[in-house]
């Protein structure tokens, strides 16, 4: 038995952020009716990436809305929305990551629907809270990479801002927001009360950054610089980074200089007896010229056994390649209704050795409609 096998989550969010929370529940056993409009659905059904179709639609959103339902209903008509309210009546979490005040004006306010489920969680993702002057903006994740600095963190020193390769804080609010409901729920088994889950992006942007947030407040104010090349935290020292070699590209994280000096058989390093902050941009200038005289392997293989924290970069097939990745079996295919098969990820928790999987795919627009109306009788 799934750890939340029993629950039942109404799912109002699009596109990313909150969809991976109502994903990482679903993973854990809990049953996930997504709410959609008729006709379009979620935006993100057609929100194409490297303009790849998956059976219709996005390969987006059948990465991130596997093993969910889908009831397709406008609920901005008031005869769909009393049928709405007697599905959330049966809810133990609602969820949504509208603008603020979106859901008042339709009447499913937290206030409003715990009327009707007194004991309900009801969580929500914004963009940037209900105050202040960024409320209102777009909360999409490369606005908020740029709102909240962290476009400053990646990338060399002469780079300008760098956004991540990832919808990063889209994620990082969706495993907030998964974190909240988990506590409310427990809450709500031992003290039989519901919640209110409030999570921002913009929070969960700076909550990213703790750690570089507090060495800013606490470092006389001095903000992050980059090293002029082979970057890879701009509050870390020498040898932190990635470096060229001859065939090509290595990491190496905190280590000796003069340790890595010898190893390397590097007379120009020797010159550095302490990792000195102040002298990180020479100190990676010369271990850059110098790696690139031997393949990756020839280095990985005089620094791993004196251990030496390092690694390959590799790119995706070379990572699929590996025995390291196989043996995970991350792997997993789901099936759609219709037929249609895709490999995707898996949950990455494992509780009891147990790894949580699942056959069924992302649902077709309104496939559920009939068996929930006749389910929990909303005719």
């Amino acid at each position: 038995m799934k750890p939340l096998e029993d629950y039942l989550i109404i799912d109002f969010s699009q596109f990313l952020s909150g969809p991976s929370a109502s994903l990482r529940l679903a993973d854990m056993g809990a049953r996930v009716i997504k709410i959609e409009k008729p006709g379009t659905g979620d935006i993100c059904r057609t929100l194409y990436t490297s303009d790849l179709i998956m059976n219709g639609e996005s390969s987006v959103f059948h990465t991130i809305n596997r093993n969910k339902e889908s009831f397709a209903i406008d609920f901005k008509q008031p005869e769909e929305l009393a049928k709405l309210k007697k599905l959330l009546a049966k809810a133990d979490v609602v969820m949504h990551n509208f603008r603020p005040g979106v859901m008042e004006r339709i009447g499913l306010s937290y206030e409003e629907v715990q009327k009707i489920n007194p004991n309900v969680v009801y969580a929500s993702i914004s963009g940037y809270g209900s105050k202040g002057a960024f409320k209102d903006l777009p909360g999409q994740d490369l606005l908020l990479q740029s709102l909240t600095a962290l476009t400053w963190l990646t990338g060399n020193e002469g780079d300008g801002p760098v956004p991540m390769g990832l919808s990063i804080v889209d994620m990082l609010a969706g495993a907030h927001l998964a974190q909240g409901i988990l506590a409310a729920l427990y809450r709500k088994v031992t003290q039989n009360v519901g919640a209110l889950i409030e999570v921002s992006m913009l929070e969960s942007a700076f909550d990213f950054q703790f750690e570089t947030i507090t060495t800013f407040f606490n470092d006389g104010g001095e903000l992050p610089v980059r090293t002029k090349t082979n970057n890879a935290n701009a509050y870390l020292g020498a040898p932190y980074g990635i470096y060229q070699t001859k065939n090509g590209y290595m990491s190496l994280a905190m280590g000796s200089i003069p340790v890595l000096a010898e190893l390397l058989s590097c007379e120009e390093l020797k010159q550095f007896p302490e990792n000195k902050f102040t002298l990180r941009d020479d100190i990676k200038s010369v271990l850059a010229a110098h790696l690139q005289t031997q393949d990756s392997e020839y280095w990985l293989n005089i620094l791993e056994p004196a251990d030496i924290w390092c690694a390959n970069v590799l790119n995706y097939e070379q990572l699929f390649a590996q025995e390291g990745f196989r043996v995970l079996d991350f792997v997993q295919e789901v099936e759609m209704t219709d037929g249609y098969r895709y490999k995707t990820t898996r949950c990455p928790i494992r509780i009891d050795g147990e790894l949580f999987t699942f056959g069924k795919a992302s649902p077709k627009l309104g496939q559920d409609n009939e068996n929930i109306i006749k389910e929990f009788n909303l005719c």
